[in-house]
């Protein structure tokens, strides 16, 4: 047994050395073979032998493949949100439904619209819609097809979450019977956290006799009280609104709102109250409004309702926001008393007034301080029929019917104002007034008057500032326009007016047709009686040539320019008079003739386009036909911009020339009494020349001309602008200035031709009235002249 264990570990002993020497025979003799596969090592080993070839500064090497790399999530853009009460999550505080039905909508839904719908942020009505009529005058009306009463206030629920949920902070549920104090109620949920679950109101069994029974809803606020509930319980609703629906097995509204509102917020009864601030109601129960308001004015429990129920007619609703409304206006002018009380006795008069910034009227802001000369507001001298230095431009003016009638007022209630004060005084003549308008102030007049103290018996001339505030400010909804409209431009052309016209069409092309506006040029040609229009005697010839070369130049674009010719009659084809020129209307005297270019060409374009008649002695930029696009509005406004009208630089050496600079005093004016550039849709402009078509004859042809020739321009229509005012509809007229227009074109042609100024020294301004006459240089530049006139005149006298 020993001999055998003893042989066996022999021959493990000569295995192990046979496996050690064949291990040892192919093992490589290099070890870097071995150290390969590490990686770390290899890397190492690289970069050894990298420095070692490149010396002993490393030099980085760029690895270019698969760069840039792309990241695995791409980034989304941030999306702003247009308003800042969205990103900020602020909302509107006062949300009303009022259940009623079809019955009721003409008579107490619509008395409940008219008490509350201009003090609250929202209103809707909910009816059953199950046989809906369509000629409601009333229009905030949602109707619900599924007609079963227990699921109604559900439904209404369901269309708040789905609509409102995220727009109002409070939700006010209540039926047709109960008037609602808005006012009160709104301050007093402007109290309230809207962090919490509120579900307030009036409990049902708070408005039970003694000894009746309570029902089941007792301990649920009372729907014809008003429920108000906040956005997160109508959130928590939505979220179990199938419980709540399922469990409706009661036509009780009261019951089942307040179930659900129990179920999904775990609030147990109705609040009459939360953080101190109580939303109560007042039952008349045999009270009439009608007949006993004389007596329940006087309980404290009614006059600090939120709502009053159950109203069963119109007038009574109408009544009760008559005594509400006067209530709330002698708080507040109790509570504007208090103010000046304090504001008057503050500190015992120990620190000045502007220190305490108390001024003058309380409540009124003192103007703005002007941030450079130029922006100082003047005082306009006035008494009771004209106005003195109105502008630079005109020293005296008529006081306008508004005015006029404004300053009366004003002198009236001073003059009441000085005898309440003074009784012995006696009124006797105004000795000066001035006036100014701040846009924040309001209107500020400083009136000087005479006086005979009879208790003295002497005169005495007192001095009074009055002050008439702006009022509430509202911004007033307008259609949504773009600035994308094609714009349809107007271009009459008198034959002395070729040259001006031809500068014109060059100019448009720059402007419009090279940078593809989208826009239609439309050349309206007045002839004379006696021009001929045909062949090479054509004086709008070149005019005409240069139209078709433009429209096929720019046919790929869709741009064109066409034109209409029209034939004047006899009695307005007279040789063109040198001293229109010095009219600040293309028309001369004759402005009529903007209805004549206006009829006949709106016949050629359509009723939906929008309309520009130019001026062929006008520049624009593409800006000012941005601006036209987005000012003037179909069906709602048209736009009469104010040009700036250049001086003749180049011909008078007083300014310098300057076409791209900015509008300045002394390289023009802008001309309040040019009104031939005018922009309206054509469906705006035919109803309102209908409407008046008995006062200025509508023009359908070249031979209707004629009946303009007897139209007596004296307080009538003189310009298409004018014309919309007169039409008395909706439309408005937005009279503006605008840098970006420029007139003088056909003067500086005119003093071109002749620059030693002869013929302009024979032109006179035959208008009688001084503001439609074009100026070539300001009052400064003239009197620098005359005064350096002057001067040399003396100095060559001393010579002499």
């Amino acid at each position: 047994m020993w001999k055998l264990c003893n042989i066996s570990r022999n021959q493990y002993f000569l295995v192990g050395l046979l496996i050690g020497f064949l291990y040892s025979y192919y093992m490589p003799q290099d070890l870097t073979e071995i150290v390969t596969e590490c990686p770390e090592a290899t890397e190492k080993e690289h970069l050894l032998g990298e420095e070692a070839k490149y010396g002993s500064e490393f030099e980085p090497q760029l690895n270019l493949e698969q760069k840039p790399m792309i990241a695995k999530k791409q980034v989304k853009n941030i999306v702003r949100p247009r308003y800042y009460y969205t990103e900020l999550g602020i909302r509107e505080k006062l949300f009303v439904g009022v259940m009623t039905t079809q019955e009721n909508i003409d008579s107490l839904a619509t008395a409940i619209n008219k008490t509350s719908a201009h003090l609250v942020n929202k209103i809707k009505f909910f009816i059953n819609a199950d046989n809906v009529k369509t000629n409601f005058k009333l229009k905030n009306i949602v109707g619900f097809t599924d007609t079963r009463e227990n699921l109604r206030p559900f439904h209404v629920l369901k269309y708040i979450a789905d609509n409102y949920l995220d727009d109002y902070d409070y939700f006010l549920l209540v039926t047709d019977t109960g008037y609602v104090n808005a006012r009160l109620l709104k301050e007093r949920l402007s109290h309230i956290s809207i962090s919490f679950d509120v579900y307030m109101g009036t409990a049902h069994g708070a408005t039970l006799h003694e000894g009746e029974d309570k029902p089941a809803d007792a301990q649920y606020c009372d729907l014809h009280a008003g429920i108000v509930l906040s956005s997160s319980v109508i959130r928590k609703i939505r979220a179990n609104l199938d419980w709540c629906v399922r469990s409706a097995v009661s036509n009780q509204h009261n019951l089942n709102i307040g179930r659900c509102v129990k179920y999904s917020s775990k609030i147990d009864g109705c609040q009459p109250s939360w953080q101190d601030i109580n939303v109560t109601s007042y039952k008349l129960n045999s009270y009439k409004i009608y007949r006993d308001l004389h007596l329940i004015k006087h309980e404290d429990a009614f006059n600090r309702a939120s709502v009053v129920y159950p109203i069963t007619t119109a007038d009574d609703f109408y009544l009760l926001h008559a005594y509400f409304s006067r209530v709330h206006l002698e708080r507040i002018n109790h509570r504007k008393q208090q103010i000046h009380d304090q504001a008057s006795t503050i500190s015992n008069g120990t620190l000045p007034n502007d220190i305490l910034e108390v001024r003058w009227p309380l409540g009124v802001p003192k103007p703005n301080p002007p941030e450079s000369r130029h922006d100082i507001v003047p005082w306009t001298h006035l008494n009771l029929t004209h106005s003195f230095m109105w502008n630079s431009e005109v020293n005296v003016r008529p006081l306008s019917t508004v005015d006029a009638e404004d300053i009366r007022n004003i002198l009236n209630k001073t003059i009441l104002e000085a005898f309440r004060t003074n009784p012995d005084l006696e009124y006797r003549a105004i000795h000066s007034a001035y006036r100014k308008f701040d846009a924040v102030r309001g209107m500020d007049y400083r009136m000087h008057l005479n006086f005979y103290d009879r208790k003295r018996r002497q005169p005495v001339l007192k001095s009074f500032e009055v002050v008439k505030p702006i009022g509430l400010i509202e911004i007033v909804p307008s259609p949504y326009v773009t600035e994308s409209t094609r714009i349809a431009i107007l271009l009459p052309t008198f034959e002395h007016q070729v040259p001006e016209a031809l500068q014109f069409v060059q100019n448009y092309e720059r402007v419009c047709m090279d940078n593809q506006d989208n826009t239609f040029l439309m050349l309206i040609f007045y002839y004379r009686a006696d021009t001929p229009s045909k062949g090479d005697e054509d004086v709008f010839l070149p005019l005409k040539n240069l139209a078709l070369g433009l429209t096929e130049k720019h046919k790929q674009d869709g741009s064109r320019v066409a034109w209409v010719s029209i034939r004047l009659p006899p009695e307005l084809s007279a040789p063109f008079n040198l001293n229109h020129l010095y009219s600040t209307s293309l028309y001369g005297p004759n402005q009529l003739l903007s209805f004549v270019a206006t009829d006949l060409a709106l016949r050629k374009i359509g009723l939906d386009s929008l309309v520009m008649i130019c001026s062929s002695a006008a520049t624009f930029r593409s800006d000012f036909l941005n601006r036209v696009r987005m000012n003037t509005i179909a069906g709602f406004q048209v736009f009469s911009p104010i040009g700036f009208t250049m001086y003749p630089c180049r011909w008078t050496k007083l300014c310098k020339e300057c076409d791209g600079c900015d509008v300045g005093q002394s390289s023009g004016y802008f001309d309040r009494a040019n009104y031939d550039v005018v922009s309206f849709y054509s469906r705006d402009y035919v109803e309102s020349r209908k409407l008046l078509e008995q006062q200025l004859p509508i023009v359908r042809s070249d031979r209707d001309i004629v009946n303009l020739v007897n139209y007596t321009q004296e307080d009538g229509i003189q310009n298409v602008a004018e014309l919309f005012v007169r039409a008395n509809t909706k439309i408005h007229v937005l009279r503006g200035i605008e840098p970006n227009l420029r007139l003088g074109r056909a003067m500086e042609n005119f003093l071109a031709a002749d620059p030693e100024g002869e013929q302009l020294a024979a032109l006179r301004c035959e208008e009688s009235n001084e503001e439609r006459c074009v100026r070539i240089a300001s009052k400064k530049q003239i009197g620098d002249v005359l005064v350096q006139y002057g001067n040399s005149q003396q100095e060559n006298e001393v010579k002499k």
